[in-house]
């Protein structure tokens, strides 16, 4: 078992990694992605085109819950604003779509700045609240502007041509959201061991001692929460891409819940960890609607009628479980499994 991370030279430095295991189980990764389409049928490519969204919204919502301890509930509003900025650039100004996506990410990083300013002197459940308000602000706003965003009516969004190739298959689609969930994996670990980064490690794990430090903590605050939105931004106009359709009743408020309970499941704070909660939540439904067509008709005709509460008791449930049991999420049960394994038998 190793004992430290000590480095030698730059070249240490900057590697992401030194382990020859991660290395073989992120060239594994990365075949599956590629080959995850010659193998699944519309509905499997659909569900993976959702777990490859969600996770990049999870990563974004990491930056700012689990780097930086601040809970946000109002993560619909800023992917609502990621979809209608590239809904609204690309389908109703003709702007092509890499212009739309730099929008989504930008309108909702500004518009954080509007959330975050007040929010600085607040913590926990307070803080909480006021992201929350935000969301319905920004529904309220967008229903009112219906010369720019059309109103309850939406904006129906087609498939995007990059660089004169048009990602217009679900499989292509797909290669699309695994690329941008890539780039934001990238992205994320070099933001995380960056200046930044280790800035907002400090804060969440102790804000006087970074304060006495000398971190300027509305400053760095303030850059989680962009940096967050912009990440969330971009989820949101994949999403509304997947959807075909943008409109304020497809960002519930149960994608707030179902990304907290993604960084809780998966272990707050860990990339990774974001990653595998995505899996077990999306997943989670599929397992239940399995487990209901088991049980007979009767089962299956509950399923469909309240499919909405379902899920959201599943998602409640999970999330007690997880922090009465397993706090620290699935990351924290790996690393307890493979301490176990090192340290067998003299664990015991």
């Amino acid at each position: 078992m190793r004992s430290g991370y000590y480095k030698e030279t730059i070249v240490e430095h900057i590697n992401l990694t030194d382990s020859t295991l991660q290395r073989v189980w992120i060239a594994i990764g990365l075949i599956v992605v590629v080959a995850a389409p010659f193998y699944f049928d519309f509905y499997g490519l659909s569900l993976l085109t959702l777990m490859m969204i969600t996770a990049i919204g999870a990563m974004g919502l990491n930056v700012l819950t689990g780097w930086t301890g601040l809970i946000s509930l109002g993560q619909t509003a800023f992917m609502v604003l990621g979809a209608y900025a590239y809904a609204i650039t690309t389908e109703s100004w003709g702007w092509p779509p890499l212009a739309g996506f730099l929008l989504a990410g930008i309108v909702p990083a500004l518009a954080s700045v509007l959330v975050g300013v007040p929010s600085l002197r607040l913590t926990g459940l307070y803080l909480a609240i006021t992201t929350l308000a935000s969301a319905f602000i920004v529904n309220h706003l967008v229903l009112e502007f219906d010369g720019l965003t059309n109103g309850s009516s939406g904006i129906f969004v087609n498939r995007p041509t990059v660089l004169g190739f048009a990602f217009d298959s679900d499989a292509r689609f797909y290669y699309l959201t695994a690329g941008a969930g890539l780039l934001t994996i990238l992205a994320c670990l070099n933001l995380r061991r960056s200046r930044v980064g280790r800035a907002l490690i400090a804060i969440r794990d102790n804000d006087n001692a970074a304060r006495v430090m000398g971190i300027d903590l509305r400053t760095y605050k303030l850059y989680a929460f962009m940096a967050s939105s912009f990440i969330v931004g971009i989820a949101g106009a994949l999403y509304g891409i997947f959807l075909s359709f943008v409109t304020v009743d497809g960002f519930p408020f149960l994608l707030a819940i179902e990304a907290l309970a993604i960084l809780i499941v998966g272990g707050m704070g860990s990339i990774a960890g974001a990653i595998l909660g995505t899996i077990f939540m999306v997943g989670l439904p599929e397992v239940t609607s399995f487990v209901f067509s088991l049980l007979g008709d009767g089962a299956r005709d509950v399923l469909s009628t309240s499919a909405h509460e379902i899920k959201g008791l599943l998602y409640g449930l999970v999330i007690i479980l997880f922090l009465k049991l397993q706090p620290h999420g699935l990351m924290g049960l790996w690393q307890d499994a493979k301490r176990v394994w090192t340290l067998w038998p003299l664990k015991y």
